[in-house]
């Protein structure tokens, strides 16, 4: 079984860390009041999550993409997201900070509240829970945010065929 749970009949049924994921999340934008989070707009899968983050300071949505197992690296943008443990590695990597108000501070923040207490349950200080990096996109208008609700919403429904289910991998497919 996966660390947030499995797809059982097409619904995810969440894990104790599942649970945990999902809690934290929302609970995030009580943290952090620049930041707007919707339950229409977010999905746990069983190693990783969907979601859109509205940073109201900066009056942009975002989708965010994280991982568990795999390593999936950020896209540029026009946000000054900086590498650390969590965020994207961006071209100009002379400086490694987050800027507040951010996305890379939302996403750190977020993977550190979960990580802390999925290993406090576990009883594992220390070990890592989620890889180094996130996808991230802007949403650029209301076409994008519909389709992309969309994508999340059905995720569940297409874990079969998801590139991050171990059972759509061949041995011959890995490097």
């Amino acid at each position: 079984m996966f660390l947030f749970g499995e797809i059982v009949n097409d619904n995810m049924v969440l894990s104790a860390h599942g649970r945990i994921a999902l809690s934290e999340w929302f609970k995030s934008s009580e943290i952090r009041q620049e930041i707007k989070l919707h339950h229409d707009e977010f999905v746990i899968m069983p190693n990783h999550i969907h979601g859109i983050v509205w940073i109201a300071s900066e009056e942009k949505s975002l989708t965010v993409d994280s991982t568990r197992h795999s390593n999936i690296t950020g896209k540029e943008t026009n946000l000054s997201v900086r590498a650390h443990g969590r965020a994207p590695l961006q071209a100009d990597h002379t400086t490694f900070h987050r800027q507040p108000k951010s996305l890379s501070s939302f996403v750190a923040g977020y993977k550190a509240a979960v990580t802390k207490r999925i290993n406090q349950l576990r009883d594992t200080p220390s070990s890592p829970v989620w890889n180094r990096n996130y996808h991230d996109r802007i949403i650029r208008n209301d076409r994008e945010l519909n389709a992309i609700r969309e994508y999340i919403r059905d995720n569940p429904l297409r874990w079969e065929l998801d590139r991050e289910n171990p059972k759509q991998r061949s041995p011959s497919h890995h490097p």
